[in-house]
């Protein structure tokens, strides 16, 4: 009975771990490997390459238009100033077309005051027509806002009249104007030609009395 209870020496022991099989397969992954990344679908990137190419076209294509909007405003804006240009040299170069219609007839009145006397011979004849003309030309200025320059009688103003003679008065007081020469003319408040005048010096024993 004590040879049947002796252990065999080479028996395996029921209590000791079993080795691992190294041809069984792991039912763990191993903590030394790291988990594997999820990479993207390639459809999914291949949806946004297309979304990202479709809106540079759009961006492109709204670039074209703004582009074209500019050149057609600054072409508008480039005949407008052209346009204005040639207006304003023209409105210059014929702004006096209003007078020229204007003194036309009286140019015509005086053909036929000339053209009377001539055949009258009246010397008399062609001045009346003369003073018509005359009169018919000073309502064209008037017309035309260019009015005479009142001197005579008036006090001397160096801004509208032209002194060409100072005399001796002892009725006009001095620095006024006694007798005009020439006429002058002024356009609105703009003086066109000023008026030749002779002015009075006051009393001629003015200075001797002073003394």
């Amino acid at each position: 009975m004590e040879d049947r209870q002796q252990a065999d020496p080479d028996a395996p022991d029921p209590q000791a771990p079993k080795p691992a099989d190294p041809d069984a397969p792991d039912s763990e992954p191993s903590p030394a490997s790291p988990a594997k990344r999820a990479e993207p679908a390639p459809e999914a990137a291949s949806e946004v390459a297309e979304s990202a190419e479709l809106a540079v076209d759009s961006l492109r294509d709204e670039l074209d238009i703004a582009k074209e909007r500019a050149l057609r405003v600054q072409a508008e804006l480039e005949n407008y100033r052209k346009r204005v240009a040639r207006e304003r040299a023209d409105e210059h170069r014929y702004a006096n077309m209003p007078l020229l219609r204007n003194l036309l007839p009286v140019l015509d009145n005086l053909d036929r005051a000339i053209a009377a006397a001539e055949q009258t011979h009246d010397a008399t004849t062609l001045l009346e027509g003369v003073k018509l003309v005359r009169e018919q030309l000073a309502g064209v200025l008037a017309k035309h806002d260019c009015v005479p320059i009142e001197a005579e009688g008036q006090p001397f103003d160096p801004h509208r009249h032209e002194a060409i003679l100072q005399q001796p008065s002892d009725e006009v007081p001095a620095n006024t104007v006694t007798q005009v020469a020439q006429s002058g003319y002024q356009l609105h408040d703009r003086v066109v030609r000023a008026a030749q005048v002779i002015v009075s010096a006051g009393p001629e024993n003015q200075g001797e009395n002073e003394d």
